[in-house]
């Protein structure tokens, strides 16, 4: 039986892009079947940021955390680059206020858990990729409300007070558990450990195919500007952290992660802030932009996957 799941995480683990597809299409086609999930969806992704701090411990990153400069220098990235995309990409798709808003979360967000799977897909450095995600999602503790209040505050007024505390139940209070669990019940995480993507995989389709269902009719007239949008901000970011680790001279495996981390974000967040803190319409980003990314990480991961890490630059790693 242990068998069958471990093989079965894997599976599903791997083809997540094409079942949030296809669970999206069947969410927008009949939203009654997932629309019960709505209220449940900062309780779901508290569910996968425990999981991921039962994940995290000090000795696989001992390398990263001897030499910051790139973390430090990721994070910069991170912060820098996305919500200033998504800033100017409402100004160019003419977004009213609260689809802007809904990009402004996505592009104020940490980078997503789902970057992780994908850095391993492509072959790219997973140690550093999880120390980002980790670092990045208690980074955004305090920059997120700050920076969502700055660019968001241009279209409708933000509670920055509201989403510091918001961000502190779903990812901080998980997190620490998860970590606290892993130290002092490392028999049972090791047990679980083999489950936790099939369990991460799982809840977050849930979660946008819920995010999907009470947005059916929005989405379906929001138009092609939020959804040009949205898929700008995932390429650009893609582009973004490529070529910005390629500057900052990152070992080959490395710029796969940071390419990988800058354009997937934790849009799951993001939903769950827009629907906590403004209109239902305000996650229609995030649950576009969770669809896409699985899409395009997919296929760039793939794509890395079949060609050698020295091959990108000719550079080994150090």
């Amino acid at each position: 039986m242990l068998s069958v799941l471990r093989r079965l995480s894997v599976v599903l683990t791997r083809f997540m892009g094409v079942i949030i597809i296809a669970f999206s299409a069947l969410a927008l086609w009949q939203p009654w079947i997932f629309s019960w999930v709505a209220p449940h969806i900062s309780a779901m992704l508290g569910i996968i940021m425990l999981g991921m701090g039962m994940t995290l411990h000090w000795q696989d990153f001992s390398h990263v955390l001897r030499h910051p400069r790139d973390l430090g220098l990721g994070l910069v990235v991170q912060f820098g680059c996305m919500p200033l995309l998504a800033f100017a990409l409402c100004h160019v798709f003419a977004l009213p206020p609260e689809l802007a808003m809904g990009m402004i979360l996505v592009g104020t967000a940490p980078g997503g858990t789902a970057s992780n799977v994908l850095t391993f897909i492509a072959r790219g450095d997973v140690a550093f990729s999880v120390a980002m995600t980790a670092a990045a999602t208690l980074v955004s503790l305090l920059l997120t409300p700050p920076l969502t209040w700055l660019l968001g505050g241009v279209w409708v007024p933000v509670d920055m007070g509201g989403l510091f505390w918001s961000i502190v139940k779903i990812v901080l209070v998980p997190v620490l558990l998860g970590l606290l669990l892993h130290h002092f019940q490392r028999g049972l995480v090791d047990r679980l450990m083999p489950f936790l993507p099939l369990a991460s995989a799982l809840v977050i389709t849930l979660v946008i195919a819920g995010i999907i269902a009470v947005n059916a009719q929005n989405i379906l007239s929001a138009g092609p500007a939020i959804f040009a949008a949205v898929i700008a901000h995932n390429l650009l970011g893609l582009a973004v952290g490529w070529f910005a680790a390629c500057r900052l001279r990152f070992a080959p495996s490395r710029r796969r992660a940071l390419a990988i981390e800058i354009g997937t974000q934790n849009s799951g967040l993001a939903t769950a802030l827009a629907l906590a803190h403004f209109t239902p319409a305000a996650a229609i980003a995030g649950a576009l932009f969770s669809v896409w990314q699985n899409i395009s990480g997919a296929l760039l991961s793939n794509f890395w996957a079949t060609r050698p890490v020295t091959s990108d630059s000719g550079e080994k790693d150090s």
